[in-house]
């Protein structure tokens, strides 16, 4: 008997000393955001986020983590919506025209041909910055960072040069996008809605022939590979948010959501310069690769315009309200008279 106890305590002190010899399972974040993005990998939206990621997880010592799904595989900007709404994902990179249909408001700044430079646009974001953190914290949920596209052109696989060779092409508008469609339609031309998934296949069967993207977005997008006529006169401007869901926001440590806050400034920050470079660069590559830059003929801009004013004054109200209009406007005539 005591050589058979001998033996078990031998055995013990070896399972022991192997268990210790084996690395421990590494715990997961204590709280975990699972977001999802239309955005490819490897463009700088995502590439950007993952180091915005990464400075939380390590800032805050692995607590707080983000799982990332890139790419659309959650499905377009609403899908995302409702997957949140279940709990199924906590936060996202959504379009202005996705999450538009939850927080109408938040489209004010894509009305076609109303903003003319970046500095205007920068102008007055920021003045409406606090009007739309209140407006998606009503709606549940945490406005993080505005994110953007960048401004948008018309992309078609003719010359379009004239409003007249615009209305007679066949255009692509995005889902829930009232603006847009609205515009198209004031034009005389019937909008064909689309995802965003569903582009560029639409384009390679010629279900349409004129779309709307950034430079740089028809490069990551490949739609510059059917489009190969881009009309040189930004369309209008393009953004979204990072958002997260409120309720799961709120509960983080007062510390954490101070580091979330503070580490978004600064990296997506630096995601709006790149996006612009990126923007700035895309176009020599595009010419290079086949694209031809259209110029608009004279005269065109304002016959724009008032299609622009004609669509504004049939959707105020009803895809945006007459208050976010009005300020926009407010802030906009203040920088231009400036």
């Amino acid at each position: 008997m005591p050589r058979l106890l001998g033996i078990v305590q031998v055995f013990i002190l070896i399972l022991a000393g192997f268990c210790a010899s084996v690395p421990q399972a590494v715990a997961g974040p204590k709280y975990l955001f699972k977001v999802a993005s239309l955005a490819p990998e490897g463009s700088v939206w995502t590439k950007r986020f993952r180091e915005f990621a990464q400075e939380v997880e390590d800032q805050s010592n692995g607590e707080v983590g983000f799982k990332i799904y890139a790419g659309g595989v959650m499905g377009d900007d609403l899908a995302m919506y409702r997957k949140m709404r279940v709990g199924q994902l906590n936060g996202g990179g959504f379009t202005m025209t996705g999450i538009g249909s939850v927080v109408p408001d938040f489209r004010v700044l894509g009305i076609p041909f109303l903003m003319h430079s970046y500095e205007e646009v920068d102008q007055v974001k920021q003045g409406l910055d606090e009007y739309f953190h209140k407006a998606f914290a009503e709606n549940g949920l945490e406005l993080i960072a505005l994110t953007e596209v960048g401004f948008v052109y018309t992309m078609s696989t003719a010359p379009i040069a004239t409003v007249a060779e615009l209305q007679k092409s066949t255009c692509w508008a995005p889902d829930n996008d009232p603006l847009s469609a609205g515009f198209l339609e004031t034009l005389g031309t019937t909008p064909t809605p689309l995802s965003i998934p569903d582009v560029l296949t639409s384009l390679q069967t010629g279900l349409v022939s004129t779309v709307f993207n950034s430079l740089y977005g028809s490069i990551v997008l490949q739609w510059y590979t059917k489009a190969k006529y881009i009309t040189d006169m930004p369309f209008g401007y393009a953004y979204g948010a990072f958002l997260l869901d409120r309720q799961q926001f709120t509960r983080l440590p007062e510390k954490y959501g101070a580091l979330i806050k503070t580490a978004a400034a600064k990296h997506f920050g630096i995601l709006l310069e790149d996006t612009r470079k990126s923007n700035e660069e895309a176009r020599t590559v595009l010419q290079d690769n086949g694209v031809t830059l259209v110029n608009i003929e004279s005269g065109a801009l304002t016959e724009l315009e008032m299609v622009r004013d004609k669509t504004v004054a049939r959707l105020k109200g009803k895809a945006f309200s007459e208050e976010i209009y009005a300020e926009t406007m407010r802030l906009l005539t203040q920088y231009r008279s400036r």
